[in-house]
């Protein structure tokens, strides 16, 4: 447990850290086809369908790599 404690900080410390300088890399989401942004008068939604399945579909297959070769 304490090993994928430290991986999930280590991986969750890169994260930001790219989000912070190299925003160009992160700057598709939400922009993808399948994305849902309403926008009309002073309702603002946003549904970032198409950019969460493939993260999900990321992660999942980063998870399956980390079990196997551990």
């Amino acid at each position: 447990m304490e090993r994928w404690l430290i991986i999930s900080g280590i991986l969750l410390i890169l994260l930001g850290l790219t989000i912070k300088y190299v925003p160009w890399l992160v700057n598709w989401f939400g922009k993808l086809p399948g994305d849902i942004f309403y926008d009309k008068g002073d309702v603002k939604v946003f549904f970032p369908i198409t950019s969460m399945l493939l993260i999900s579909v990321l992660l999942s297959l980063l998870i399956r790599l980390i079990r196997r070769f551990m």
